[in-house]
């Protein structure tokens, strides 16, 4: 039986909050916390970031008029409460799931995301686009960007601020501080925040002037809360947070109480008509209101499935480690062998295993925040002066920092290390973060190294190997998920370009990078069983190619299909055909397979490998067809 709630259930969009007051607001915000724990705990998702925004959401759409007034969030780990409230209450329980809504904002699931994020630190510059646009056209609506303080750690957010400080817009810039990320927070200035906040005497004092100047006479009043302002904003520039941002050019109000949903409502209501950059800074807590997420804010920041009153995660039987828990405890391996390997992530510790390294040796480990861009020159300036630097991104989100591997690594020969995590299909975050780009954009950099390994004890050798690379940057990606189970093995040197063969077969031949390796296995064991004998190479390396290896491929069989989980489009796959082309090898049928040309959507990695043919009945098909075509020869 479903929870029946005072207000929650009447609230299908955010006009149905203006019909409430103040007083109702807080008790629907409790309500929305616990249909926001109730759902999520059921199904897994973002909850940390919501939870800690609950009244600001609630806030920020009873005061704004929604949709003409924008609100454009940051990332959109905290979106969850604002879906609610905007008409998809009751498809949350399908969030992050195959055919469910998406876990972060998406202008294609409704009017009220205006501008959708997967990465951090975009909501500034997108709201200045807005901004921008508007004044053009002459409309009249108001622009809030939301950001947390830890997309504040991507430089991207201050040029944002610079610029809008600069064109004097009218924009609202709401930073909601509560000194996390995902880890917590490598942001200098948080701290500067907090020593502020602890302190009473300043807010003590500005309440009290406050106060009795409200009792006098209007005017008189009036003109002393003036004064009392310019004396504050003395004040302010030597021991608050808005010096800086007033010297961006903006507005500063707080820091508030963001859990007090009436002072957030005031304060909204009282600037909302003001004119120029302004901006609110908040202070929440993330996982507010609910004790297991408040004590385990990285584990709640995206949780799979749990038990709602005890917080501990529904365990599932069985299962080998994760890739990345084998990575990070191969890092430590290589960095107690060699005093010159250190890691560096950005702002995912946990999310790259390098919280490992970090607790087993701190010194040899750098968050540099999310700062992906300053991560990548900052390894190489490392790299200057000896050391071997392990940059370990998310695929997707390596992408951001791609001028400095190509300039700052590529150009200069240094040797960074590339680690990235989360290659191939993701699952429930969908398509802005499906490491499904990486092979393309890296391939094509002069000079670099490109591998991925088949299994784990191979990304234990490929890491190695990468230590031992002194010619230039190299790089390595591999999945997300649990790997195969295989046997952990001191470490092995793997020569640089060199695939081999797995299983020797004579009807045709499947050249798999990666995690596709496996994929190609388990075909060959379905197709032997119709008695069809496949052939399973094992490429290792994407640049550079081991071309003997391929000669001798092409050789034998005339019917060859090439397998990848990465966009077909200048990959793996096209690495082999300009091979053919540059080799005058025109005998052969071969099919790319991979990633299509377009953004897949989110669900379980099953799930979409299966509908993109990438599976073992996929590939299976396709080499079935591929036997059937009628062989080709020279002459023709």
């Amino acid at each position: 039986m479903e929870t029946e709630y005072k207000y929650l259930d009447s609230i299908e969009s955010p006009a149905d909050l203006k019909e409430l007051n103040l007083t109702e607001l807080k008790v629907l915000v409790d309500e929305i916390r616990d249909y926001l724990v109730d759902t999520i705990s059921k199904i897994g998702g973002h909850l940390g970031a919501s939870l800690g925004v609950a009244e600001l959401t609630v806030a920020l759409h009873y005061v704004f008029n929604t949709p003409d007034d924008k609100i454009i969030w940051d990332v959109g780990h905290q979106g969850y409460i604002h879906k609610i409230i905007t008409g998809r209450k009751e498809r949350l329980k399908t969030i992050r799931q195959y055919g469910g809504i998406s876990g972060f904002l998406k202008r294609s699931e409704s009017e009220y995301d205006v501008f959708g994020a997967g990465h951090a630190s975009t909501s500034l510059s997108a709201s200045l686009g807005v901004a921008a646009a508007r004044d053009f056209l002459k409309k009249k609506f108001k622009v809030v960007g939301v950001i947390g303080d830890g997309s504040m750690t991507g430089g991207m957010a201050y040029e944002a601020m610079n610029n809008i400080g600069l064109l004097k817009k009218d924009i609202i810039v709401v930073l909601n501080d509560n000194k996390m990320s995902i880890a917590p927070n490598v942001w200098s200035l948080h701290n500067y925040f907090n020593e502020f906040l602890s302190n009473p005497s300043y807010n003590k004092f500005r309440n009290y002037v406050w106060d009795a100047t409200g009792k006098l006479d209007k005017k008189i009043g009036d003109r002393l809360r003036h004064l009392a302002a310019k004396v504050e904003g003395g004040l302010k520039g030597v021991v608050t947070p808005g010096m800086l941002f007033e010297a961006l050019g903006f507005r500063y109000f707080g820091p508030i109480n963001g859990h007090n949903i009436v002072n957030v409502v005031k304060i909204f209501e009282e600037i909302k008509d003001f004119s120029g950059p302004l901006l609110v800074h908040v202070v929440t807590e993330k996982g507010h209101g609910y004790k297991p997420a408040k004590n385990h804010y990285q584990k709640f920041h995206a949780s799979t499935p749990w038990d709602k009153i005890t917080g501990e995660a529904i365990k599932k039987a069985g299962g080998t480690a994760p890739y990345t828990k084998i990575f990070g405890e191969a890092l430590v391996e290589v960095c107690k062998e060699n005093e010159k390997v250190v890691g560096i992530t950005a702002a995912m510790p946990d999310g790259t295993g390098l919280d490992i390294l970090q607790k087993a040796m701190p010194e040899r480990y750098f968050d540099v925040g999310i700062a992906e861009q300053h991560a990548v020159t900052f390894a190489a300036g490392m790299a200057t002066e000896g050391f071997t630097p392990v940059c370990a991104i998310y695929s997707s989100f390596l992408q951001r920092a791609y001028d400095q591997i190509i300039h700052d690594c590529a150009i200069q020969k240094l040797p960074v290390i590339f680690v990235m995590d989360r290659a191939g299909i993701v699952g429930a975050d969908g398509p802005t973060h499906h490491g499904a780009l990486d092979l393309s954009f890296m391939r094509c950099i002069q000079g670099i190294v490109l591998m991925a390994p088949k299994d784990e004890q191979e990304l234990r050798n490929m890491l190695y190997t990468a230590t031992m690379y002194k010619k230039g940057p190299i790089a390595l990606r591999y999945p997300r998920g649990n790997a195969l189970g295989v046997e952990i093995k001191p470490f092995e040197l793997i020569p640089i370009g060199k695939g081999e063969i797995v299983e020797k077969g004579s009807d045709a031949a499947i050249i798999a990078i990666g995690s596709m390796v496996d994929t190609a296995n388990k075909t060959r064991a379905s197709l032997v069983k119709e008695g069809i004998d496949i052939e399973v190479v094992n490429a290792r390396f994407v640049k550079p190619l081991d071309g003997d290896l391929l000669k001798d491929i092409f050789s034998r069989h005339k019917k060859v299909l090439t397998l990848e989980d990465n966009v077909i489009t200048g990959g793996f796959g096209s690495a082999i055909l300009e091979f053919m082309n540059q080799n005058k090898i025109d005998d052969v049928d071969l099919i790319i397979h991979g990633l299509p040309d377009k953004f897949v959507e989110h669900g379980t990695p099953d799930e979409l490998y299966s509908d993109l043919k990438m599976d073992v009945k996929g590939v299976s098909l396709i080499i079935k067809e591929l036997l059937l075509t009628k062989e080709r020869t020279i002459a023709e």
